[in-house]
């Protein structure tokens, strides 16, 4: 069972090296690293959940020799993935930015996670309330309870009518 996992994972890992052929590699390791780094973080717009560095794609090999090209001509990183969202929009970053349009996005799950911590809250608060024991009753309450009581009792044996 053991070795089978590691075959898949072996077998997981060698099909994103694939991605990436070795006509497309650059000769200078550095570049090459840089080139890695930015092809992870910008999406394949045909696999989309892929990127561009795990997907045989055709768009995403042109997206890699772009960035690669991008790179030999002296852009930064920064320099290239602006050049990438300037092109294709903010969808192609894997990471969406944190502007404004974005705010739902990113912080919505929080706020969806702090309301329902509240409502869980509100009911237990509401719960405990409904099964809270009652105040003793006072002196003048017992009083008067205990002579309803004795009427009704003697009202009972009037009656004729048998406690259970």
């Amino acid at each position: 069972m053991i070795r089978a996992l590691a075959l898949a994972l072996a077998l997981f890992a060698a099909a994103s090296a694939l991605a990436v052929q070795p006509d497309e590699m650059l000769d200078n390791p550095a570049l090459e690293a840089r080139a890695r780094e930015i092809s992870a973080v910008v999406r394949c717009l045909v696999c989309q959940n892929q990127s561009i560095d795990d997907s045989n794609a055709d768009l995403a090999r042109d997206l890699r020799k772009l960035v690669r090209e991008r790179l030999q001509a002296g852009d930064g990183d920064q320099q290239v993935l602006d050049f990438l969202v300037a092109r294709y929009g903010p969808f192609v970053l894997l990471e969406p930015p944190r502007t404004r349009s974005t705010w739902l996005l990113w912080y919505g799950p929080f706020a969806l996670l702090g309301l329902g911590v509240v409502g869980v809250a509100i009911a237990a608060v509401a719960r405990v309330r409904r099964t809270a024991v009652p105040e003793p009753l006072s002196p003048e309450e017992r009083s008067r309870l205990n002579a309803l009581l004795s009427d009704d009792a003697a009202s009972a044996d009037a009656t004729g009518e048998v406690e259970r």
